[in-house]
């Protein structure tokens, strides 16, 4: 049997379905991701980077609530998240000051857009931003972001879990590898998120 039958016999992937306020939430876009020489730069980076650029145009051309992710620490340390930093000691290019935690000018937040600054992978994770959704009415969030196995994923799941309605954008992400990448839009789309395409993620923020 294949794959996609055998879970869908098992009742998994079932469609949660767009909401009727919606978000773009862009998870981590900064140069840490595309820059030559960076230890996360990603080969399929700029493209995701290019697709996450569009779905911000139409998030502000139709009004829309706007959240861009980044992660930072005080210093290479990463005291704010030992375990994590021991488990990746690459987390120390988000060192405040590094220029591979900023955002590329394609996707760099216009004034008034909310910004969340974290040290986890999850976008949720000790952050205030359910309530921010909340507070603005989002029952239906539009993800892209790096990396697809890592900090997407954590976000797409905890946006569940919070109550809101993740649409992953399967062109608004990236990942070190394939294998990753498809395994894991396979595994959200299964259990915890939609996977849609760019073209259906901006027709529906139009």
């Amino acid at each position: 049997m294949a794959l996609d039958a055998d879970y869908a016999r098992a009742g998994f992937a079932r469609r949660l379905g767009w909401g009727e306020r919606p978000a773009v939430l862009l998870v981590d876009p900064v140069a840490a991701y595309t820059a030559d020489g960076s230890p996360l730069r990603l080969d399929t980076g700029q493209a995701a980077l290019e697709a996450m650029a569009a779905l911000l145009k139409a998030a502000r051309a139709a009004g829309l609530p706007v959240v861009l992710t980044g992660v930072r620490y005080a210093d290479a340390g990463c005291a704010e998240a030992p375990l994590f930093a021991a488990k990746v000691p690459a987390l120390a290019a988000f060192a405040a000051g590094s220029p591979l935690g900023e955002f590329p000018a394609e996707v760099a937040p216009a004034p008034g857009e909310h910004v969340v600054l974290k040290h986890y992978a999850s976008a949720f994770a000790g952050t205030s931003l359910a309530a921010w959704l909340t507070a603005h009415r989002v029952d239906t969030l539009v993800i892209g972001g790096f990396s697809t196995s890592g900090c997407v994923r954590a976000s797409a799941v905890d946006a569940l879990q919070h109550g809101f309605r993740p649409m992953v954008a399967r062109e608004a992400c990236a990942d070190r590898d394939p294998g990753p990448h498809e395994a894991n839009l396979f595994d959200l789309d299964a259990k915890y998120a939609d996977v849609v395409s760019l073209a259906e993620a901006l027709t529906r923020l139009g």
